[in-house]
């Protein structure tokens, strides 16, 4: 299997971050939000992705203000966010700013109050009474009929509207797996004719590369929570890593410690890995794939964030990570070892030691992540890639290493060593 599209330049090395406009300031709209643009160029960010600014259904909504992902519009905005003119003016300032503007796109379902259901009806799901109904146990929302053509073709005239009235630069796609691979296919076609687009979708479906350019990296996720839970070895994470290095040439996975959905529902990321937060995190930005950063991870928040109801992100003055992220993505950015190296994953008989070269001619970048709580791990480093000076990315250090070295570690410890190309 191959890609059937061509991942636009621009995102084949991104980074993304995620934007909650519900929570990211206390007005919770574009026009505030864009306040805090010329800090994420700062920090790295190509791919803005925000979540579905469509307006949310009254009916069966969750909380006081619902759901983002229950729309009763495809075409509408949200008017808690602003206006149609706020919107592009967000779209202007990304762009001139020279990064880009995805949105989240909600195909399987709608809210419960979505016009279609008046005008259309039958381009909804049925029981066997004839009732609106919903597949996947949400309480807010009812499915889409996809064996229906005319409504998969509104749908697809809907995602061109916002890239032809918007020029919003493509879609993160909310479960698509529970949508049919060839709805996606056709969808990429035309939208692609009117702009060449970024197509990430949310599901892990090998085949569904087909269609999209990146595909998230839940497995690794799930896998690595396990392991700080005890309940794997680092063994069952290059397990994950050996089958995503066998996924379609091209094809691209998404790493996070957090998003939406992990933050509200399962823990921020300091709940899930503890001390590791911080190396997980520079695994993310320095492995082969694309690494995402959800709302307030720089601050950091330390919080959950409610999925339903106004909680919003108290920012600090100076956001304590934003250095730390900027130092990655940065660096990231101009560091081929990262974007297109090959990988060498070093062994380690120190359980929760993981380290790994990323290499590309005479560039080499050396990671070492201690993901335990273990006192003074340490790990014994040969490999001939070992040779000369090297910097280190967070201190700025030099030292000079000569293909065998010991390096020792501190619980959480994230070290990274570069040594420039000629």
């Amino acid at each position: 299997m191959s890609n059937r599209f061509t991942v636009t330049n621009w995102a084949k090395h991104a980074s993304v971050y995620e934007v909650n406009i519900r929570q990211y300031t206390p007005e919770g709209t574009f026009q505030a939000f864009m306040e805090h643009l010329p800090r994420l160029k700062r920090m790295g960010i190509d791919i803005l992705w925000l979540m579905p600014i469509t307006p949310i259904s009254i009916e069966k909504r969750q909380g006081t203000l619902g759901s983002y992902y229950a729309c009763s519009s495809y075409t509408d905005i949200n008017p808690e966010f602003g206006t149609a003119a706020d919107f592009k003016m967000l779209v202007d300032r990304v762009h001139a700013l020279d990064m880009k503007l995805i949105i989240d796109w909600v195909a399987n379902h709608t809210g419960a109050d979505h016009h279609w259901m008046v005008s259309n009806p039958d381009w909804f799901v049925k029981d066997e009474a004839g009732n609106f109904t919903e597949r996947n146990g949400w309480k807010d929302v009812i499915d889409l009929n996809f064996d229906n053509q005319g409504m998969r073709a509104a749908l697809i005239e809907a995602m061109q509207y916002w890239i032809k009235e918007f020029d919003i630069d493509g879609f993160r796609c909310d479960m698509a797996h529970l949508v049919p691979l060839d709805f996606w296919i056709n969808a990429r076609k035309a939208c692609d004719a009117v702009k060449p687009c970024f197509w990430l979708a949310e599901c892990e479906v090998v085949a569904y590369h087909n269609a999209f350019d990146a595909t998230y990296a839940w497995w690794w996720m799930h896998v690595s929570e396990k392991f700080m839970r005890g309940e794997h070895g680092l063994h069952e994470v290059r397990e994950v890593l050996h089958a995503y290095s066998q996924y379609p040439e091209g094809a691209i996975k998404l790493f996070f410690t957090s998003n939406h959905d992990e933050n509200s529902w399962n823990g921020t990321e300091y709940e899930k890995y503890g001390i590791a937060a911080k190396a997980w995190a520079v695994f993310a930005c320095t492995w082969q794939g694309m690494p995402l950063v959800y709302s307030g991870q720089e601050n950091p928040n330390l919080k959950r964030l409610a999925f339903f109801d106004k909680d919003q992100i108290e920012w600090k003055e100076s956001p304590s990570l934003d250095e730390f992220y900027r130092q990655l993505l940065q660096y990231r950015k101009q560091s081929a070892a990262i974007l297109e190296g090959e990988t060498f994953i070093l062994p380690s008989e120190q359980q929760g030691v993981m380290a790994y070269f990323r290499k590309k001619d005479a560039e080499v970048v050396l990671v070492l992540l201690n993901l335990s709580d273990k006192e003074r791990a340490t790990i014994e480093v040969q490999h001939e890639w070992l040779q000369g000076s090297f910097i280190n990315l967070f201190s700025s250090l030099r030292y000079t290493f000569s293909a065998k070295e010991h390096f020792e570690l501190m619980p959480g410890d994230h070290l990274v060593y570069i040594k420039k190309g000629n």
